[in-house]
């Protein structure tokens, strides 16, 4: 069977929201620099969490501005009109950006940054320009990493940060890129495991770990992760909880036969 047959790309709620506060107004203080810490061992000093610095309050104003912008585009994706969302979220990018370079530990500006990458590269998804949308899926990347790393019991952040990898690891396998998609689906594994684990029930989770694996099984000749791939395809094959996305992968991995 033809290996591009078995490559599924996987589809994500981009239902998401601005902050819940914008910036302060200009009067307001600046968040203060992290306090400074004496490294327990002088011969390796621990790296220092970048200090916070003022946004001025001409980015303030664009952050507020952002948010707005924000809103709007998601507004007009939820109704089809994804040119009028991009044009919106590629507003207020610049400036969430910058409040994140601003403040790095600000975690709701790094998660809102994250999530507005995140929305605009479904908006290009939604109108097929693919090359765009892996191009924000790369850039949002590090925000999303950091987002998971600091609220770990956030399924839903760790489900989309996990379907972003296997796009991407996706995107590589249909270049023939096997070495660049393997570390991609890995990481995606870990991060689907962990959600099945907490929640064996879910299908959402389990359809990303079967897309991690229906990958991983084709990247790599590791024979274990083969089988497991066939194994879970017939499972949900067989109780039904196989998306539409995943499905003609499943049926090809396991020759089940597929719909006329």
């Amino acid at each position: 069977m033809p290996k591009s047959a078995l490559i599924a790309f996987l589809t994500l709620s981009t239902a998401m929201t601005a902050p819940a506060f914008a910036q302060e107004a200009p009067a307001a203080p600046a968040a203060s620099a992290p306090a400074a810490t004496t490294p327990a061992d002088p011969a390796a000093p621990a790296e220092a969490a970048p200090a916070a610095t003022a946004m001025t309050p001409e980015q303030i104003a664009a952050f507020n501005t952002a948010v707005t912008d924000f809103t709007a585009g998601q507004s007009a994706q939820q109704s089809g009109d994804n040119a009028t969302a991009i044009t919106k979220y590629e507003a207020a990018i610049p400036a969430i950006k910058t409040a994140v370079e601003s403040d790095p530990s600000k975690m709701d500006n790094v998660n809102f940054l994250a999530n507005a990458l995140y929305a605009n590269a479904a908006a290009y998804g939604a109108m097929g320009q693919l090359d765009k949308t892996i191009a924000l899926y790369g850039e949002s990347l590090p925000y999303w990493r950091k987002v998971v790393e600091a609220k770990p019991t956030d399924a839903a952040s760790r489900n989309i940060l996990a379907g972003i990898l296997i796009q991407m690891g996706n995107q590589k396998l249909g270049a023939q890129d096997k070495a660049g998609s393997a570390p991609l689906y890995s990481e995606a594994l870990t991060l689907a495991r962990k959600s099945v684990a907490e929640n064996a029930t879910d299908n959402v989770s389990k359809n990303i770990l079967l897309s991690a694996l229906i990958g991983a099984s084709q990247s790599t000749s590791d024979t274990a992760l083969q089988a497991e791939a066939v194994e879970m395809s017939k499972k949900m094959l067989a109780d039904g909880s196989v998306d539409a996305t995943n499905k003609p992968s499943a049926q090809a991995l396991t020759g089940a036969p597929q719909a006329g």
